[in-house]
């Protein structure tokens, strides 16, 4: 009982202390030009020697899908296999063939810090560009749902990018990726716009009050990922693309969340097929 009480007492001290300085602990302490001893290389090497997995490659270009609809389509089609090498503790990592590429998908991966750690194990494993799509609700209505946005930069509404970024507003795409898929994705199943999104660690804190101000910087929709992994691909130097899918309008209204077809994986797999036509062979 001593030890919780000293426990506490030294917790309430610092977060007293951090509120007198109005310095968040988010902000303090960070270092972002140095390297981390925790490395996402070491814990691969722990995974296979404690799981007893191959050292083997994953596909140079791998897929998040946050809500695991993608995953559950390819697997229940039969048309995924499990990599026998992936050695990360909290994901399954499936392949299947897209248009004669092999491609990787980990499913379920919810929120910036759990897409970055995975994003960071995917690259040591040999990923050389990522791309995510995740569900996201509707800010500023371009389409009418469900749609796709690019997010070409994604605000930091979250922590994880903190730790790769100096503090500021704004997790950019790649550039690169942006300029190269300007006006090649215009005869999908679905729109597709470019825009901004607002990415949140906290799904149900969308209050009025931050609703506006997404409003008034002209987001398009709101998710959990996309700043994170920008940040990371930032400082990392990734090749790595967020693409929002528009949803919903936050469960205001009856008959949201309705992707189509197969959950939206048919959709998907079609975008995702156009994008990696186009950035699979950009040079590094």
């Amino acid at each position: 009982m001593r030890g919780t009480m000293y426990r506490l007492e030294s917790r309430n001290s610092l977060v007293s202390a951090a509120m007198n300085e109005d310095v968040s602990p988010l902000l303090a302490g960070k270092a972002y030009d140095e390297p981390s001893v925790f490395r996402p290389e070491n814990l691969l090497r722990e995974g296979r020697r404690q799981l007893r997995r191959a050292d083997a490659a994953v596909p140079s270009i791998c897929l998040l899908d946050p809500d695991g609809d993608l995953v559950r389509h390819v697997v229940d089609a039969g048309r995924a296999t499990e990599h026998a090498g992936w050695s990360c503790y909290h994901t399954r990592l499936w392949t299947f063939d897209l248009h004669g590429k092999e491609v990787g998908v980990v499913g379920s991966a919810v929120g910036a810090s759990f897409a970055v750690l995975v994003a960071e194990q995917l690259a040591a494993a040999g990923c050389e560009l990522l791309i995510s799509v995740t569900s996201a609700g509707s800010i500023t209505a371009v389409a009418e749902p469900p749609y796709f946005v690019v997010i070409d930069r994604a605000l930091r509404d979250e922590g994880t990018s903190h730790h790769y970024l100096p503090p500021g507003t704004w997790a950019e795409a790649p550039a690169a990726l942006i300029d190269r898929l300007d006006g090649t994705l215009r005869d999908l199943g679905r729109p597709v716009v470019t825009g901004s999104t607002w990415t949140t660690d906290a799904p149900y804190r969308e209050t009025p009050s931050a609703i506006a101000h997404a409003e008034r910087l002209r987001i398009v929709a709101v998710e959990m990922e996309a700043a994170g992994l920008y940040a990371y691909a930032a400082a990392r130097r990734r090749r790595v693309l967020c693409v929002a899918h528009v949803t919903n309008t936050m469960a205001t209204a009856g008959d949201d969340f309705e992707k189509g077809e197969a959950d939206g994986a048919h959709d998907v797999l079609e975008l995702v097929a156009a994008v990696i036509a186009t950035l699979g062979t950009l040079p590094r």
